[in-house]
């Protein structure tokens, strides 16, 4: 875990090396997120195979299947002490390898990409309806752009 800018980030690799970026690249892309400056926060990040994708998939949102990224919000129990987690961010690498090579992106981008994607759930965006998913797509693209990562939407 390192903080820089107020912004701690722990990553866990469940997955193996191959293919999946290393710790300060997860930091970075996570710190590119301007909702994130002036805040003090910490992110859990852990990096998964399918079946514990698809474990955690089932066992929280009733879906048997792997998916990309799961995004969980932490929300304080009553008279907790203040906490800076903003929340925890699984990755299934094999899915989002699988993602990227379907859609002929660079695996890098891709997960910078559902990185940043699964923050921004963190903090509260959301794409269950057409103007949702318009202001996050648009907040995505955005940050992506400071990257220097073209939008994966067009």
């Amino acid at each position: 875990m390192t903080a820089t800018n107020g912004v701690s980030v722990f990553v866990q690799n469940h997955a193996g090396r191959k293919g999946v970026p290393q710790r300060m690249s997860f930091e970075n892309w996570i710190r590119a997120i301007p909702d994130l400056r002036r805040r003090r926060v910490q992110i859990n990040l852990l990096t998964v195979g399918i079946s514990e994708g698809k474990r955690f998939n089932r066992n929280f949102r009733k879906r048997d299947y792997a998916t990309n990224v799961l995004s969980f919000s932490y929300a304080p129990v009553p008279g907790e002490k203040k906490t800076w987690l903003l929340g925890d961010l699984i990755i299934c690498s094999p899915v989002v390898a699988r993602e990227a090579a379907e859609q002929g992106k660079p695996l890098r981008n891709h997960y910078a990409h559902l990185t940043i994607h699964g923050v921004l759930h963190l903090l509260g965006y959301d794409h269950k309806t057409t103007v949702e998913a318009s202001i996050m797509e648009a907040r995505e693209t955005r940050i992506l752009a400071t990257l220097g990562i073209p939008d994966p939407y067009a």
